[in-house]
This record gives C-alpha cells, sequence and structure tokens, in this order.
C-alpha cells in the first residue's frame, strides 16, 4: 500500500503539472499570434520550467512505469483543451467580418450594425447572382457571439465570414456598456 500511494501522487503530479504547462503552451502561441512577445517569453519560461520538473518525474526510474507515460500524455491532451477553453475565455484580439447580405437586407444589415455600435464599410461588388454589396466590420473578438446573434435576428441564413486581424488602427468598436 504504502509504494501505491507515492505512484499515484506522482502520476497525479506528472498529469497537473502537464495540465498546467500546456495551457500555458496555447496561451504563449496566442500571445505569439498578437505580437505580445514579452508576456510570450515570460509564459514560456514558466512554461519550459514546469514541463522540465514534470519531465524529469517521468524519466526518473526509467520508463517502464506506464503508468507515468499515461499521465503525461494525458496532461498534454487535457491541458491542450484547457489552453484552448481559456483562450476562448480571454477572447484576445480582433477580428474582420465580412457579410454578404442579399441586396433587400442590405440596409436593414447596416442600420441594426451600426445601432449596435460596430463600425460598417460597405463595398459594392459583383457575385453569382449580380451586383451585392459586401459589408466590412472590425470587431473585438468578446463581440462575435453577439454580433453573430445581431446577424442571426435579421435572417439566420445570412452569409458571412470571419478572419483573424493581426493588427487593426483606428475604427469604431462597441462601447463597453454598464452590466455586462
Amino acid at each position: 500500500m504504502e509504494a501505491v500511494l507515492p505512484a499515484v501522487g506522482a502520476y497525479l503530479f506528472i498529469f497537473f503539472a502537464r495540465v498546467v504547462d500546456m495551457s500555458l503552451d496555447v496561451l504563449r502561441i496566442l500571445m505569439l499570434m498578437r505580437d505580445r512577445r514579452f508576456l510570450a517569453a515570460v509564459i514560456g519560461f514558466c512554461e519550459v520550467s514546469i514541463f522540465i520538473v514534470a519531465l524529469n518525474q517521468v524519466l526518473t526510474g526509467g520508463l517502464d512505469d506506464p503508468g507515468k507515460v499515461v499521465a503525461y500524455a494525458g496532461g498534454f491532451a487535457t491541458g491542450t483543451y484547457i489552453g484552448s477553453l481559456i483562450e476562448n475565455k480571454l477572447a484576445i484580439g480582433y477580428l474582420s467580418l465580412q457579410v454578404f447580405p442579399p441586396q433587400y437586407q442590405c440596409t436593414d444589415c447596416v442600420k441594426v450594425l451600426r445601432d449596435n455600435g460596430f463600425g460598417v464599410t460597405t463595398v459594392e461588388g459583383e457575385g453569382r447572382h449580380g451586383k451585392r454589396s459586401v459589408l466590412f466590420v472590425a470587431l473585438k473578438r468578446k463581440d462575435l457571439r453577439r454580433i453573430v446573434r445581431i446577424l442571426d435576428s435579421i435572417d439566420p441564413e445570412l452569409f458571412f465570414t470571419v478572419s483573424d486581424a493581426k493588427n487593426i488602427r483606428g475604427g469604431v468598436f462597441p462601447m463597453k456598456r454598464k452590466g455586462y
């Protein structure tokens, strides 16, 4: 029984160390993508420190203990998943939204989006079925769900695309509302 408890403790340590280290890895990559190099370096320092300690636990006594390998791999997978959840909650950065409404909905789309504080640029284009307008909206990632709900309220079948915007300068963004 005495030998089992230290082994279980080692497995848990390895697992949770990898969860933390991989969650930090996801955040470090996010910071690099958002041009926050110094913060990415600090996160990387913490990440690799935890990684080395966890790996040392796995390698101590050799690789004859499959429980350590499973704890290490399970922590890696769980940490990746948790890191993505954290990244999604933080919603750091900006997006570029392109909306392709039918001509009869264009004016309504522009009005509703602007009434909700979003800056909208309209460009005339030509699609498969003739002339149409394309609406361009720069937005904070944290506002994506809100703008999708707005678009769905206009027309659940409305076609739009969303892409990452690495850098934005200027623009019109909704003000933070009290109570949110």
